[in-house]
């Protein structure tokens, strides 16, 4: 093999560093949109019982990119959502359902298991005509004024005018960046596993709040008839996330059972299950030097509301959006101008996603009278309230600071 030396980089429009799920969405993006690119990273098929549940503007996006006919194929809608109050508090509301027709949508969204949205990612990624794929990891950032330019492992250049930064909680772009981050554990895990079950999910998407987290179950596809399947995120202390690691998959399909109070009837484990922590972590900035942070390499929390991914797609649809009118313009895509549009655009979105999601999991874990009086006043208030309802309904699906 002979290697291009770093003097004769290969020139694109777009370097995108992390080819998960973010990272895949974004340079299908870009070369949608006519840019050509750079894909840099492993493909991430993370299994680990891990899926995720793809919201309103999360799937105009893919529709966009011409891939939701193929994601909605292996998919379950989420017609119905339900939160149950199981903290064993007195102030206890009863259950509350949403239910997407309320407010005009066929659902509320689609859950995917990680690695089927990765394959189909990566095949689109793979015919797009402007798209080069290269698997080798990235260990060389020159953020300069001019271009970016960035080094494989295997000793290849490359030049950008813009870099996205992709590459996950760890991400080695935003370290050789400068770019400061702050971590926050909880001193949680969260174990993550699919499940075949015998009653059926109907499509609904069921959340019990428990003293110790969200135990969430959320609709799968079947497999066969009378074969119905579910994910689960079950949130609890590191302790018990680190107990039920070990226990045999009959042991905790027990503990399964008992958590959902026979709503699914007996449940069976299947495939391998995730383990991991509960951690919130935020950036000091949003972008570098031609260089933009997206997905989990600019903010991450708990798995706690289907906005992990959703939240990271956004990002990714203000940068395509910052970088049109760049282009627009006749500016130069990576340049300070549209890079801080980008940065604003997403500052009040990932905040308050992020301060929903810390509030909900400190409420569960306060074990406070008053905390608990508050939560179960406002569960009884959207189940008694239609137009309240309806507004947190939409505003869950499309939120208004990414509209």
């Amino acid at each position: 093999m002979v290697r291009a030396s770093p003097s004769s980089p290969k020139t694109c429009d777009v370097i995108v560093v992390g080819a998960g799920l973010a990272g895949a969405a974004a340079a299908l993006g870009f070369a949608r949109a006519g840019f050509a690119v750079t894909s840099c990273g492993e493909v991430e098929r993370l299994g680990q019982g891990r899926t995720v549940a793809l919201l309103g503007k999360s799937v105009d996006f893919f529709r966009e990119l011409g891939v939701w006919d193929r994601i909605e194929s292996a998919a379950a809608p989420m017609r119905t959502l339900r939160i149950v109050e199981d903290t064993g508090t007195l102030f206890a509301a009863r259950p509350v359902e949403f239910d997407s027709a309320e407010i005009g949508l066929e659902a509320f969204g689609w859950n995917i298991e990680n690695a089927r949205l990765a394959d189909i990612l990566a095949e689109s990624l793979a015919e797009a005509p402007n798209v080069l794929r290269v698997a080798s990891k990235i260990d060389g950032f020159d953020f300069s004024p001019q271009r970016a330019e960035l080094t494989t492992s295997d000793g290849r250049a490359f030049s950008a005018r813009l870099v996205v930064g992709a590459d996950g909680r760890a991400s080695a772009t935003r370290k050789a960046a400068g770019i400061g981050v702050r971590t926050h554990p909880y001193g949680q895990g969260a174990i993550t596993v699919l499940l075949a079950h015998r009653r059926p999910h109907n499509d609904c998407s069921t959340e019990f709040h428990t003293r110790q987290g969200p135990f969430t179950l959320v609709p799968l596809p079947q497999l066969d008839a009378g074969s119905f399947r579910s994910s689960l995120v079950w949130v609890m202390s590191d302790a018990e996330a680190q107990r039920r690691s070990r226990l045999s998959d009959a042991a905790l399909a027990h503990e399964i059972d008992d958590r959902t109070h026979g709503l699914l009837g007996e449940v069976r484990l299947e495939g391998e299950r995730g383990v991991f922590p509960m951690v919130r972590q935020s950036v000091a900035r949003l972008v570098g030097t031609r260089l933009a942070l997206v997905g989990d390499a600019a903010h991450a929390f708990p798995p706690i509301g289907a906005q992990g991914l959703n939240l990271g797609l956004r990002d990714v649809q203000s940068l395509l959006k910052a970088s049109h009118g760049a282009r627009r313009e006749g500016s130069d895509i990576g340049g300070d101008a549209p890079l801080a549009r980008y940065a604003a655009s997403r500052g009040a979105d990932v905040a308050m996603r992020t301060a929903a999601v810390n509030a909900l999991n400190m409420s569960l874990l306060a074990d406070l009278a008053p905390v608990d009086a508050v939560r179960g006043l406002g569960l009884t208030a959207l189940r008694a309230f239609g137009p309240l309802r309806r507004a947190v309904m939409r505003e869950g699906v499309a939120p208004m600071l990414a509209r």
